[in-house]
């Protein structure tokens, strides 16, 4: 069973079969366990049942009242998702003979596009670090590097010296399901992550981007720095850890880059996935047109 997985016998052996047959990495596994364990919890105190007990009405039961908590149906529908693969793995290990999930209705999501940064605002950030300090120059290569290829935080901080040709410009990157995928960048992001390299004084460790304690640095630290750079620049703007991505995307589709080409480079495995982008390059074409035509 894996590390902290330790839980409720069918809930562990779920989350062993995700990581270890499934190959999901272990923050998605993460997400099913406490998706799981808090749907396993209302059960308990609710209907006084365990999970292998329960039935269509309970699960109903379950939903409305994660609509009366105030979530999102996005996050209704993820958990929603969680427990109806759950539920699957105890058919297909033939510990129940009806999944009470089977003919239960996923909630009608609500239109979400992802918050993107301007061009002049990615800009901004990445000029903020001060490069003659050791950390920000550092800061400053993660920066470029994450907006220079679109991968997700959790991606850049698990990078290794083994993944990136700098010379080529080619950086292999792990992403969701252990899949591997090349992305080419540019010359900024090469620059910056050589000046960084040829400062590092630690060249034991195999990961490239190291805290001040030489270890690899946590996806949680990193955003607490990108968050000092937003406040320094006085960026008006709410990001998430994966708003460089989004901008990565959307300014390739401003820029003319085909739907395909960006799916490849985000590591989607559905084209769809990536469609929520184009709506975002249209809405900027809207605003281009309503500022500059004559009658706009």
């Amino acid at each position: 069973m894996i590390k902290n997985f330790k839980k409720e016998h069918l809930i562990g052996s779920f989350l062993d079969y995700l990581y270890i047959e499934k190959g999901l990495s272990k923050n998605t596994v993460k997400s099913y366990e406490s998706d799981i364990e808090a749907f396993s919890n209302w059960s308990i105190k609710a209907v006084g049942a365990p999970l292998k007990k329960l039935n269509s009405i309970d699960v109903n039961q379950y939903t409305a009242h994660l609509f009366k908590l105030g979530l999102k149906s996005s996050s209704i529908n993820r958990k929603i998702s969680a427990i109806k693969s759950f539920y699957l793995f105890l058919l297909k290990k033939k510990v129940i003979k009806i999944s009470p999930v089977e003919d239960i209705t996923i909630p009608k999501l609500e239109k979400y596009l992802p918050v993107s940064m301007s061009e002049a605002e990615v800009e901004r950030l990445i000029n903020s670090p001060d490069i003659g300090k050791p950390l920000e120059k550092r800061d400053k290569a993660m920066i470029e590097l994450l907006y220079a290829t679109g991968m997700r935080i959790s991606e850049l901080v698990n990078l290794k010296l083994t993944d990136v040709d700098i010379q080529r410009s080619v950086v292999k990157v792990l992403g969701k399901g252990s899949k591997e995928r090349l992305i080419p960048f540019g010359e900024s992001a090469a620059e910056a992550l050589n000046d960084y390299l040829n400062d590092r004084k630690d060249l034991r460790e195999k990961e490239i981007f190291l805290s001040n304690r030489g270890t690899k640095i946590s996806r949680g630290a990193f955003w607490e720095r990108i968050k000092i750079y937003i406040l320094r620049e006085g960026l008006k703007i709410s990001i998430s850890p994966h708003t460089l991505r989004h901008a990565f995307a959307t300014h390739l589709l401003n820029r003319g880059a085909d739907l395909r080409s960006v799916q490849i480079l985000l590591g989607h495995s559905d084209l769809s996935t990536t469609q929520i982008y184009t709506h975002i390059a249209k809405q900027r074409l809207g605003e281009i047109l309503k500022k500059h035509h004559p009658r706009g």
